[in-house]
C-alpha cells in the first residue's frame, strides 16, 4: 500500500459537476485514466487532467519528515477543526502552506484517502512511518465517539510534551559528546603538526627527555605514522555502530539498559520515561480506550526496553484482574509517589487526571535535572581541556625548563 501511494502522482482537472458548472481542482493518482474515473465516480465530468508540473523556482524543499513535523501538523490540524473547518479543507490549506515538500506530498495523499471514503484513521494507518499504532488508535477513538476534535488537541499536546521530553534528553548528551570529540580533534592536531617541531628542537639537546615529555612524543610519532589506522578504526567503528542500532533488536537492548546505569545521565532517562508512560496511558485512557489495549501501545511508546518489559508484564497482570498501582508496584520501576497517585486515580475514577499529573512532574524535573547536569558539567568539561590541552603543553615545555635550570 504505502508503494502504491509513493507512485502516485498529483494531477490538475478541469471538469463541469452534475448541475454542468465548470469546476476545476487536484487530485492525486497514479495515472490519467484511474483519475478520470475517480472524478466521475465523485460525480464530474473530466474535460481535461494532466500531471501538475514541478514549480522550477520557489517550490517547497523536499526535506525528511521528522517527529516535529508531525507534531506541528497535529497541532495545525486541532487548531483547524476547532475553528469549524471541514476535514478535507483543513488538510488543503495545511498541505499547500507546508514548506516541507515531502510533508505537502503525506498530507495530500491522507487527504485523497479521505475523500475518497476512507476514514481519518484509515487514511493515516497507510502512513505508518509517520503515524504509529499509538497515533491511529487515539483518532479512531475521537472518530467513534464523536470527539475527534478534542481528541486531535489531545494528540497535538501529546506530540509536542513527547518532542520536548526528547529536546532535553538529546540536550544532555550533546553537550559533553561535542567536547569530547573537540579536545579529541584538537589534540589530534597538535600531536601531528606542533609536537614533531618541539621534536626537532629536542633532538640537540642530547639529554633525556622526562617521562611525561617522552610519552608525548611517543604518542606523536605514532599519529604521525599511522593517522590512517586511527581514522580508519573510528570510521569502522562509528559504522559499526549505526549498523548495529539499526539492525540488531539486541544491541539496542543492551544500550537501552546500559543507558539507564550511567550516572546523572541514567537519573534524566528514567524520569523522562515515567514522563513518557504517564502522558501516554493519560491521553489513551481520557480517549476512552480500554486500560489492556491502552497499555499495549503504552509499552511500544516506552522508548527503554526495560520499560516495554515492565509495561507489558503488568498490562497482563491487569488483564487478570490485578489494578494497575499493584501491577506497577511489583516492576520496581516506579517511584512510591506514582503508585500512590496512580492508586488515589483508581480510586477516585480520575486516572488520567492523576496521570497527568504525574507526567507533568516528572517532565519538570527531567527539564532541572537537565539544567542541572548543563551546570555540573561545564567547570567539568573545563577541566578536561585543561588538563588535556595544558598537559601537552607542559610536556612540550618540560625539556626547555630543565635546560634553564641546568644552565
Amino acid at each position: 500500500m504505502a508503494e502504491k501511494t509513493a507512485n502516485q502522482a498529483t494531477f490538475i482537472w478541469e471538469g463541469t459537476d452534475r448541475k454542468g458548472a465548470r469546476t476545476k481542482g487536484e487530485i492525486r493518482g497514479p495515472s490519467p485514466a484511474l483519475v478520470k474515473a475517480e472524478l466521475r465516480r465523485q460525480g464530474i465530468n473530466p474535460l481535461k487532467v494532466k500531471k501538475k508540473p514541478k514549480p522550477l523556482f520557489g517550490g517547497a524543499a523536499k526535506k525528511k519528515i521528522v517527529a516535529k513535523d508531525i507534531a506541528v501538523f497535529s497541532r495545525q490540524m486541532a487548531t483547524m477543526m476547532s475553528s469549524g473547518v471541514p476535514l478535507v479543507q483543513s488538510f488543503e490549506i495545511i498541505g499547500r502552506g507546508h514548506e516541507n515538500a515531502g510533508m505537502q506530498e503525506l498530507i495530500m495523499a491522507v487527504k485523497a484517502d479521505v475523500e475518497g471514503g476512507s476514514s481519518l484513521s484509515e487514511a493515516l494507518a497507510k502512513h505508518p512511518r509517520h503515524f504509529d499504532e499509538l497515533y491511529c488508535n487515539l483518532v479512531r477513538a475521537g472518530e467513534q465517539a464523536g470527539i475527534l476534535e478534542g481528541l486531535l488537541h489531545k494528540i497535538a499536546l501529546y506530540k509536542e510534551k513527547v518532542e520536548a521530553i526528547k529536546g532535553k534528553i538529546k540536550k544532555a548528551m550533546f553537550y559533553p559528546s561535542a567536547v569530547v570529540v573537540a579536545a579529541f580533534i584538537v589534540t589530534t592536531i597538535l600531536l601531528y603538526y606542533v609536537v614533531p617541531q618541539f621534536q626537532a628542537l629536542f633532538e640537540g639537546f642530547g639529554a633525556d627527555l622526562p617521562a611525561l615529555t617522552q610519552m608525548v612524543v611517543n604518542m606523536s610519532d605514532f599519529v604521525t605514522e599511522y593517522w590512517w589506522l586511527m581514522m580508519g578504526v573510528i570510521a569502522g567503528a562509528g559504522y559499526a555502530f549505526v549498523e548495529a542500532k539499526r539492525r540488531s533488536v539486541k544491541f539496542n537492548h543492551m544500550l537501552d539498559r546500559l543507558t539507564l546505569q550511567i550516572p546523572v545521565l541514567g537519573t534524566i532517562v528514567n524520569k523522562a520515561a515515567i514522563a513518557r508512560f504517564a502522558r501516554t496511558l493519560a491521553t489513551m485512557f481520557a480517549a476512552g480506550v480500554p486500560l489492556v489495549e491502552a497499555l499495549t501501545t503504552v509499552a511500544g511508546a516506552a522508548g527503554n526496553i526495560k520499560y516495554t518489559t515492565a509495561i507489558l508484564r503488568m498490562r497482563d497482570e491487569v488483564a487478570t484482574g490485578v489494578s494497575l498501582q499493584m501491577g506497577m508496584r511489583q516492576t520496581g520501576l516506579f517511584p512510591n509517589m506514582v503508585v500512590q497517585m496512580v492508586a488515589i486515580g483508581e480510586e477516585a475514577g480520575s486516572l488520567d487526571a492523576m496521570l497527568s499529573k504525574v507526567a507533568d512532574f516528572y517532565e519538570e524535573e527531567v527539564d532541572n535535572a537537565v539544567d542541572g547536569l548543563s551546570s555540573l558539567l561545564e567547570p567539568l568539561i573545563m577541566a578536561f581541556l585543561g588538563v588535556i590541552i595544558g598537559g601537552l603543553v607542559i610536556a612540550m615545555y618540560l625539556p626547555i625548563f630543565k635546560m634553564g635550570q641546568v644552565v
